[in-house]
Order: C-alpha cells, then structure tokens, then sequence
C-alpha cells in the first residue's frame, strides 16, 4: 500500500511563516515592532515679516464691532450665548487695534526641538493606523492625521478611535473643534472663513445646528437657533428681568354686545400666548399702548379713559393710530393729533401700517407707500415734538422697504411677529403673541416685549429713541 502525500512540505510551511511575519497586517507585528523609531532633533526657523496697515481689513472689523455693539447694547449675561459673542468682541477689538498698528520688525528665530519631544503623529487608515512606520491595528489614541470622504486632510486628536478635537483647513476656512466619526463638524465647533465671516456655536454633520452665531463684515449678526445650517432666530428667555408691556383697542371692551372694562388696579400679565413659555411666571404691565384713531374717521371711544386710567396707575402710555390707504397721508395725521392726548412723559406715537398686497398695489407699488409714511411720520414729529414709531411686521420690512433706509434709520420699529424667533431686525418692541392673558382685562390681549433691558429703558423714556 502506498504512504499518503504530505499536505506542505517543511520548505512550504517556513515560507509560510514568513509571510504571516514579515505582514504589516499582522497583529503581533502591528502591535510589537521590533524596532523603535529614530527621531532625529528638528530645527524651526520662524520668519516675521512686516505687516503694513491694512485699512480695508480695519473697515470691514468696525462693521463687525458696529454689530456686535448693537447686539451687547440689548442683550445681557442671561440670554443664551452672551458670553461668547462678548468673547469675541473682545478679539475684534484686539483686531481693530493691530490692524491700525505695524508688527516691529523681528529677525528670524530659529529653535530647536530636540527628538525626545517631538510628537508622534499617525496617519489613520481602514482597520487602524500608521505610526512610526509601522501599521498598528485597533483603536486610535493620540494625535493623528486623516482624510475625510470628500478628501479634506484633517488633525485631530483620538481616544478610543473617536475624535476629541480636530482642526481642518479647506477651500472655505479653517474648522477648529469637534468632529464625528465621518470627520464632519459636529458638537461645539469654531469655522473662520477667509471672506471674514466667523461660525461659532453647535454644528452637526458640518452645518450649524442649535444654538450658534455667526458674525461677518458683509451681513447683519445673527445669535439664535439654526436647524441644518439655516438660521431660525433668536428664542428669548422670558425671566422677570425683561420689560413687558401690551396693547389695547375697543377690542378689550366688546366682545359681540357684551360690555368690559378694565380693572388697571389689577393689571398682570399671566401668559405670553400658546407659542411662548414662561415656566409659570407673572409679570407687570410697564406701558400700554392705545388705539387712539383710524384713517380720518374713526375713533376710539374707550381711548380717553383708559389713557387717564393707565396713567393713574404709573404705566407708561403710548397711543396709536391705524393707517388707512384710501384717504391722504397728512389728513390723517392731522386727525390723529387732533383727537389723542400727549402728555409729558407718554410714550411716542406709533403709526400701525398693516396694508394687503392689492392694496399697495392699487395706490401705485412701495415707493408711493413709503412717501406716505414719511409725510405721516414728519407732521406727527413736528406737532408733537416725539419721533414716531412705525409699526409692521418683518414680512413688509423685507418685501417692501428696500428702498426706504431712511425710514429704517430715523425711526424705531416695532415688530408684530407670532412665531417663537424675535424677529431678525433693529426693533424697539416685539409683539411677540395676540393671544396673551392680562389679570384685569377680559379675553386675549397682545402682548410685547421691549427690546432691552432696564438700563435701555430707562434711557428710552429719557430720549424717546431707542438706539
């Protein structure tokens, strides 16, 4: 009988255990490199040359601190964010000033960095990483350089294979901050773009998403929510230091054929409305604004009295007139001084400008409306000596005021906007619902919210002008 052939012969099974060795995938070799990596010591020779005064880069930062001084002007430590816009206001105006002051001259500096301190960077790749010329199986943990799936180089830090910090430099800017595994930003993140726009905030698969601000020479500073790198806007904290107030017409005493008053003893605001929160807190009613008239005919009867009443209580008072598009503009601002009391002390007179579409249309477009206004807006300044206050909603400021910055200049607005975002302009107040509930008064009232804090209030009732 004959003997059965070997499987390998001895010769097949040394080559074979030398591939298995001399293999980089394999993990004993991976994990156990026989030879420590030689470092050699590394020379840096700094250079600094000079940087001449730059007086389009020092423009383009005070359009930045024009903003950003808008914005602390109104805001406080209890909104969120506060601390890092203030953070970076402060770099601006480190900015500002080494912009408009040259670096000396320096001479080169040369230094040396001797191996034992060198850092060991990895390259990460599918299934592990190379480091010091050997590949290593597993999880990263240090520093290490990587490629995303749009080919970025990124430099990020790792533990347990998951990114602690990383930076990434591309054609937009450069991103300092977290990253997920996919190395897109995610979590908190900082992005510098090179047309000067600066991104800090919360960031999820590379867009701004949660709470972040994003400030730029080129556009208005925007602080609030964004969703998948679209800006949502500014959600307010209700807290009692904010300064509350409503509005009221005949609305507030009618309701079909029944008849209200209003106990002004008894006036608290007790909900902000369906769409805003306020965790169960009350707040007082710190000025009222009433309708006074409407086109060239029409008046409030309730006006006088709950002007006197409201006085009497110590809320500040404002009255408003209704602007109609079917009578002249100066015809009713005449009407409008004629039948409402100013006093000392009251607040400025607005004008409510709430036109449809066919409307504007109809009168011949924007620029017809806007003549209007201003000849509204001028006679009331004049015979009363307060700058009004104009009265729309963002919508209208967007579709129909392009081409009126004076008007968005001279005078405050006030903002009717029912969602939960403030509305993304300079404003003086915000009514932020129409739906508000008011101890003393019977059914929904509206209720506002001023743009500020005591410290700007009390300069708006000094000047009439909320800067």
């Amino acid at each position: 009988m004959k003997k059965p052939k070997a499987i390998a012969t001895l010769a097949d099974l040394l080559v074979l255990v030398l591939v298995v060795v001399l293999n980089p995938l394999n993990p004993f070799n991976a994990r156990y490199p026989n030879t420590p990596p030689h470092l050699t010591d590394k020379v840096e020779v700094r250079y600094y040359p000079d940087t001449p005064v730059d007086s389009l880069a020092s423009a383009r930062i005070h359009n930045e601190l024009g903003e950003m001084d808008y914005y602390l002007r109104v805001h406080n430590v209890t909104d969120d964010g506060f601390h890092l816009v203030a953070q970076y206001n402060n770099t601006l105006q480190q900015k500002a000033q080494r912009a408009l002051k040259p670096r000396p001259k320096r001479k080169p500096e040369m230094r040396r960095i001797q191996a034992k301190d060198r850092p060991m960077i990895a390259v990460k790749t599918s299934g592990g990483y190379w480091k010091a010329g050997h590949f290593m199986m597993g999880g990263l943990n240090g520093p290490g350089l990587a490629r995303d799936w749009r080919g970025r180089i990124v430099s990020a830090v790792w533990h347990c294979d998951t990114v602690i910090t990383a930076i990434r430099i591309d054609d937009q800017g450069i991103y300092e901050g977290g990253m997920d595994n996919n190395l897109q930003a995610s979590g908190f993140g900082i992005m510098d773009e090179y047309d000067g726009c600066h991104k800090e905030g919360f960031w999820q698969q590379d867009q701004l998403h949660g709470f972040a601000f994003d400030s730029s020479p080129n556009h208005a500073l925007h602080v609030g929510e964004w969703k998948e790198g679209k800006f949502k806007g500014e959600k307010l904290k209700y807290t009692t230091e904010r300064i509350y107030g409503i509005d009221i017409s005949r609305h507030q005493h009618e309701k079909g054929r029944k008849r209200f008053g209003i106990d002004w003893s008894k006036l608290r605001i007790t909900s902000l409305g369906k769409r805003h929160d306020a965790q169960g807190r009350t707040f007082p009613v710190s000025f009222v604004y009433i309708k006074s008239t409407e086109g060239t005919t029409i008046r409030n009867r309730y006006f006088a009295s709950d002007y006197l009443k409201a006085r009497k209580q110590g809320i500040r008072v404002g009255a408003y007139h209704f602007f109609s598009l079917k009578s002249s503009a100066e015809l009713q601002a005449k009407y409008f001084v004629q039948h409402t009391l100013f006093r000392k002390g009251d607040f400025p007179p607005v004008l409510d400008v709430e036109p449809s579409e066919a409307q504007i249309r109809q009168i011949g477009g924007d620029e017809v409306l806007m003549k209007r206004i201003r000849i509204f807006m001028q006679y009331v300044e004049r015979r009363t000596g307060m700058r009004p206050i104009l009265y729309i909603s963002q919508m209208f400021i967007n579709k129909h005021m392009a081409n009126a910055q004076d008007i968005k200049q001279n005078y405050n607005v006030w903002i009717a906007r029912y969602g939960q975002y403030k509305p993304d302009v300079r404003l003086v107040y915000w009514q932020l619902c129409p739906d508000g509930r008011v101890d003393g008064i019977t059914g929904d009232v509206d209720i506002n919210v001023f743009n500020g804090y005591q410290n700007q209030f009390d300069e708006f009732i000094k000047t009439g002008f909320h800067k």
